[in-house]
């Protein structure tokens, strides 16, 4: 068995047990290794019926890139069954070590074939925009993460909550967008779309130069998680959190309290 398929048996035993599991750091020696080994858990997934629905950017924030010694971001996939429903209730457990994040959220209508996108591209290829809550988690014990644990643990993906209110970019200024979340009415993370790379396009051009350089370009239907306009926040059971940004509205996870 190769080190990739190590690591990936290691993750889907946490997968598969809801128990963390240690680093997979002493088997995947770089970026490439990672990727190798969410590649491999991708295609295993597939081959079990999952259905992929988009993908998503993480490490958008360059607090977040400075504390693991990167310069770029990461992506993962999104499959169908990792999206809720706006509101509705995650059963405790869904998630290993849950946290969550506001994010703009971009829907395709065109493909997005090019090594090299402008915005102009990505403008026309989005049919339109989306508040969404990513609930990220990570099958490593502790969320004792360094890139290659994240990247091979599928950029840390958990499930998204979308909102349902679409909006056309014309009607946006993702970059001075502000956003808050609450939980139960009590503030616990602000930010703005500048946060996000500058700008949740730049952040979704990158993504697209990227995927299309490795023959598996953004294309239409595809759903977008830009990445977090603010700081993560730690989810316990029973947690109600709600995030509003300006000219996209809100939308809300809500977490179910443990079972005795």
């Amino acid at each position: 068995m190769t080190n990739v398929q190590q690591a990936a048996e290691r993750l889907l035993g946490a997968h598969a047990s809801g128990q963390p599991c240690e680093p997979v750091r002493d088997l995947v020696g770089g970026v490439e290794e990672a990727y190798a080994v969410q590649d491999w858990l991708t295609d295993r997934w597939l081959g079990e019926g999952r259905r992929l629905s988009g993908r998503k950017i993480g490490l958008t924030s360059a607090a977040v890139q400075k504390q693991l010694g990167v310069d770029q971001p990461d992506f993962g996939v999104l499959f169908a069954d990792m999206a809720v429903p706006d509101g509705a209730e995650i059963p405790a457990g869904t998630v290993l070590q849950p946290r969550a994040e506001a994010e703009v959220a971009l829907v395709l209508e065109h493909d997005l074939p090019h090594e090299r996108h402008t915005v102009a591209d990505v403008i026309r290829a989005t049919a339109f925009a989306l508040p969404a809550i990513e609930v990220v988690g990570s099958r490593i014990r502790g969320w004792d993460i360094t890139l290659a644990d994240t990247v091979a643990d599928n950029a840390s993906s958990g499930l998204y909550v979308l909102g349902n209110r679409p909006v056309p970019l014309k009607d946006l200024d993702l970059r001075l967008a502000g956003m808050v979340m609450e939980r139960r009415g009590e503030q616990v993370s602000t930010g703005i779309g500048a946060a996000c790379l500058g700008h949740p396009l730049h952040a979704a051009v990158w993504l697209a130069d990227t995927l299309a350089r490795l023959g598996r370009p953004l294309q239409a239907g595809d759903t977008v998680l830009t990445g977090a306009l603010g700081p993560v926040v730690p989810v316990v059971p029973g947690d109600v959190l709600e995030a509003r940004i300006d000219g996209l509205g809100d939308v809300r996870a809500a977490f179910a309290k443990e079972t005795t």
